[in-house]
């Protein structure tokens, strides 16, 4: 027999100076964690004092806590230095989002309004941006989130806006129009839809979902549930709470609406397409954002009925270089057969460039509305 084999099957049990050796190298790597905490302590208590004193000099003009387009050079700066450890940068940027958030309610404890209720994408999209340190509160409609928004009950406001999938929100892009509200930033969240139960996948009868959410999942239900009654929900927090009244239900939910109602999660990541995400619009009454070299601006707008109107003001954009990321329509509401367009691109409002822009937009279209401008993220 080999010398390692017979090594692999020697005694499991340690002799007492094995135990002895075990328990000293045990203890020293946890007197080095202690103090290893207390360092990191330290340091966080001293970016608080630095946080609250930068909260001081922004009081007096007026500046929002919420500064998206400091907190992303924060976050990437934070994701670069992971390079250098075994945390990811997807580790280090859930822990550093709760340390921005604590830090930012020492300037002033924020209230984020979200399309709830609980435990739905827009609730885990909230949560990861903005924090436990944050006041989180669910509303029911998405006009009601801008209103609460514009009368300024809300400091900002989440909502939908675009799935990779079934694609766009058309809601929150038809209440911008009346609305008196920026977009200040975005959420990109990766969309992983689970099914969860209290009992095994062999004893599920009814499936609870939004009719959205089941059609992302459609391929693996019919070959793991065939035949299953499905019943429609207003949301998946709602399919969730279904499910968790019904001994033998399940819903097609975030992983967060399982840990809401007390479920298992008895189908992991059940979505048919891997690369499934959703975009959310982040909103305030107004927004001081800054240009930072890597934005995007968000506009409304109708076109003059004439022959080329739409391809001018693609040419308005492609004369100056101007990346055309989206274009989508929507009607009016105002005549029939009359449509409002939304149009995102590379560049800030405030750059010379994209201002010369939507001067010449302004001239030759009946209607313009600047959306907002926000810093780009990075999604990996």
């Amino acid at each position: 027999m080999p010398a390692g084999a017979q090594s692999a099957r020697r005694n499991p049990f340690w002799t007492q100076d094995e135990k002895r050796v075990k328990a000293d190298e045990l203890g020293a790597g946890r007197r080095e964690i202690d103090e290893l905490d207390a360092q990191i302590v330290g340091l966080i208590q001293r970016r608080a004092r630095a946080a609250e004193q930068i909260g001081r000099l922004k009081a007096p003009d007026s500046r929002a806590a919420y500064v998206p387009e400091r907190e992303r050079e924060v976050i990437e700066r934070v994701r670069a230095l992971a390079a250098e450890g075994p945390l990811s940068g997807d580790h280090l940027t859930s822990v550093y989002r709760q340390i921005i958030s604590a830090c930012r309610a020492l300037e002033r404890t924020l209230r984020v309004g979200y399309f709830g209720p609980r435990a739905t994408f827009t609730h885990q999209a909230a949560l990861e941006r903005f924090g436990d340190s944050t006041e989180l509160v669910p509303v029911d409609t998405i006009p009601e989130i801008f209103s609460l928004t514009q009368r300024g009950d809300l400091d900002l406001g989440v909502v939908p806006v675009e799935n990779s999938t079934d694609g766009l929100a058309p809601l929150t892009l038809d209440t911008f129009i009346d609305a008196e509200v920026e977009v200040c930033s975005e959420i990109v969240l990766p969309i992983a839809m689970q099914l969860v139960s209290r009992t095994s996948l062999d004893e599920i009868k009814t499936i609870y979902s939004i009719p959205i959410a089941l059609g992302q999942c459609r391929n693996w239900v019919a070959r793991n549930l065939p035949g299953r009654t499905v019943v429609d929900a207003v949301s998946t927090a709602r399919a969730a709470q279904m499910a968790a009244e019904d001994p033998t239900g399940a819903a097609v939910a975030p992983a967060l609406a399982a840990k809401e109602y007390g479920l298992d999660i008895v189908g992991r990541d059940i979505q048919d397409l891997a690369s499934n995400w959703t975009r959310f619009y982040v909103i305030a009454r107004s927004c001081d954002s800054k240009p930072t070299g890597r934005d995007k601006t968000a506009i409304a707008f109708t076109i003059r009925d004439h022959v080329g109107a739409l391809r001018d003001v693609a040419d308005v954009f492609a004369r100056r270089s101007i990346n055309m990321s989206s274009i989508h329509s929507r009607p009016s509401r105002r005549r029939a057969w009359d449509y409002v367009f939304f149009v995102e691109f590379a560049g800030h409002e405030a750059d010379a460039v994209v201002d010369e822009a939507l001067e010449e937009l302004r001239r030759q279209c009946a209607f313009v509305k600047v959306l907002g401008s926000w810093p780009v993220e990075s999604t990996g």
